[in-house]
């Protein structure tokens, strides 16, 4: 295969018919149940262990500020995702998105970054349930665990937990007998975890003491001196606050599981969009309320790291409120571990179904109307991990993949938005030679063109890909603390960029039962913001994040690139693709 040909495949994009809504899934998810679904798979380990932890060690009481930033992000996120959904209902949220819009090898890497996200993600919430329920027996797991079998590897976990493979494996059987049974059984454990969550923040509230906002460092009792930063509201400082930030994004992780069920919604269009905003409203409300409580019922540096509600209330002398929390807890624990291998089989299916991964995860089972190979791989793999590793490293894992696909997700959005229209509009003008002149003078829209041209889309979709270059060089050397004339210069690029694409006439959207407002602000401050959290994760994620890409990238090339459904496409069809495909997505 020559260059140009091996770049025509790994760029050719997957085009949907009008009336390609079939399904062999059972559409039976109404509006209630896709914004529970999204409320509890992302309502648990963060509310009940995240807050605490990121303020006794990260943030302090700027925990609030920490859950504010990751929740901006999250939401541009969000809206880029509704924007996606309302476009293309179908199963494998932003791995399908990108198929449409960016080709097949970039909607591949991130179909690979959803499993990896997926699969962390149900391992990590079944590794903080197990912590957390194993510290209310004074950790007589843990510690029967290490005697017996002691894993003396520095990059696993120091024992092998039985306790959260089980977990894993029982909502692998609940996910395998039927999509309607097991979003039941999500909606009850997501309304006991609304109501948990508003008995803490009141019953919280009564003795709180805001002073502990602003507690000096001569104040802090000399044992815990060397660990409580410089006192007051931002111990650590700004640079504690984005740190707290990238680890409190993980709570909010988890709402993008709602975008994988374009199959089984009833109304996907405008369903999903909805549920989307909804419940990142509720996540955004509910964070914020039990880290402000939490921080002011305790001094941070006393704060309990691995279940800290427990440990509030007890100082607080309230031990019914504790057994409430922690009953709650366990439940809100349930759902999140629901929720978050939710979408692992629908990627999983989706991939295959598309021949990039294994075929036979596509298969779907008769009577319960799922995907049964893909559900019982994602449960194994999952129970693995959960077994395997310790719970910083499924986090900062689980991070730097969502933040890749949410990345992706957003510059989607940008290409799609600047696609040149077909057909062009009678109003159009005529087409502009591409000479040099004519390209500096469109870089600002000096021709007045009003809607998208060939030249106007090649102009933006370069400068989407400059700006991903200076973001990332900017977003080090803030991580490195460099300052000076280097950053000024980039900032200003960064603006000048955003400038650039401003100024270029975009396609109309009016079709969308949902669209991104402010293009293309949001997804440019969204692009911006999860490659800033993506470097401030630490180097040893990034060699673990490498590795994962070289084992899916060796499946891609060995198996997927030869087996994909558009491997039998003719070469001519993928001269004008994308301007196809977008034809197809705007009917959508």
């Amino acid at each position: 295969m020559g260059c140009a040909r091996i770049l025509a495949v790994l760029r050719r994009c997957k085009r949907l018919d009008d009336d390609d809504n079939s399904t062999q899934l059972a559409r039976c998810l109404g509006l209630l149940d896709l914004t529970a679904l999204g409320i509890g798979s992302t309502l648990g380990l963060g509310v009940y262990v995240l807050a605490g932890a990121v303020a006794k060690t990260v943030a302090g009481p700027a925990v609030t500020i920490s859950f504010l930033v990751a929740a901006i992000a999250s939401a541009f996120a969000g809206l880029c995702y509704a924007e996606f959904a309302a476009r293309v209902p179908k199963a494998g949220s932003a791995y399908v998105y990108s198929y449409v819009s960016v080709g097949e090898f970039i909607a591949f890497t991130i179909g690979w970054n959803l499993i990896l996200e997926y699969v962390l993600g149900t391992a990590s919430v079944a590794k903080g349930m197990a912590l957390y329920i194993d510290s209310l027996f004074n950790n007589t797991m843990a510690k029967a665990m290490t005697e017996a079998a002691p894993i003396n590897v520095s990059f696993l976990a120091t024992y092998p937990d039985f306790f959260a493979f089980g977990l894993v494996m029982i909502i692998t059987v609940l996910l395998g007998i039927g999509v309607a049974e097991s979003t039941k059984l999500n909606n009850v454990f997501t309304g006991l975890n609304l109501l948990t969550i508003i008995t803490v923040v009141v019953a919280g509230a009564t003795t709180s003491d805001p002073a502990n906002w602003n507690i000096k460092l001569s104040d802090i009792p000399p044992e815990y001196v060397s660990k409580a930063g410089e006192g007051g509201f931002m111990p650590w400082g700004v640079a504690g606050i984005m740190a707290g930030a990238a680890k409190c994004f993980f709570g909010f992780v988890g709402f993008d599981c709602v975008a994988t069920t374009g199959e089984e919604a009833k109304n996907p269009k405008r369903d999903i969009p909805l549920s989307i905003v909804m419940s990142l409203v509720v996540i955004f409300v509910s964070y914020f309320s039990i880290a402000t409580v939490l921080t002011m019922m305790l001094p941070y540096y006393l704060q309990d790291a691995d279940a800290p509600f427990p440990h509030v209330f007890t100082e607080a002398n309230m031990p019914v409120i504790k057994w409430i929390v922690t009953i709650g807890a366990i439940f809100a624990l349930c759902t999140a571990l629901l929720g978050t291998m939710f979408p692992l089989p629908r990627v999983l299916y989706a991939m295959g179904s598309d021949g990039v991964l294994f075929r036979p995860l596509a298969k779907i089972n008769p009577k319960s109307q799922t995907p049964i190979l893909a559900t019982f791989v994602s449960g194994l793999l999952s129970a693995t991990m959960a077994a395997l590793f310790n719970l910083n490293q499924l986090i900062d894992m689980m991070s730097i993949g969502t933040l890749l696909a949410y990345t992706i997700v957003a510059t989607s959005v940008l290409i799609l938005r600047y696609e040149e229209e077909s057909p062009i509009p009678v109003q159009a003008a005529l087409p502009i030679p591409e000479t040099p002149l004519s390209v500096v003078r469109q870089t600002f829209n000096l021709l007045g063109l009003k809607y998208p041209s060939q030249l106007s889309a090649t102009i933006a979709k370069s400068t989407i890909s400059i700006l991903f270059v200076v973001a990332l060089v900017t977003c080090v050397l803030l991580r490195w603390e460099v300052s000076g004339a280097a950053l000024g210069v980039l900032g200003a690029a960064l603006v000048l960029l955003l400038v650039v694409l401003y100024r270029q006439p975009r396609n109309n959207v009016q079709d969308l039962s949902f669209a991104v407002p402010l293009v293309p602000l949001v997804p440019y401050l969204s692009v911006c913001m999860n490659v800033y959290l993506m470097v401030q994760l630490d180097y040893q994620t990034w060699v673990r994040f490498t590795i994962w890409l070289i084992i899916g990238y060796l499946i891609y090339f060995f198996y997927g690139i030869r087996n994909s459904s558009l491997s039998d496409l003719p070469a001519k069809s993928q001269v004008d693709e994308k301007k196809q495909n977008h034809v197809v997505t705007t009917k959508f």
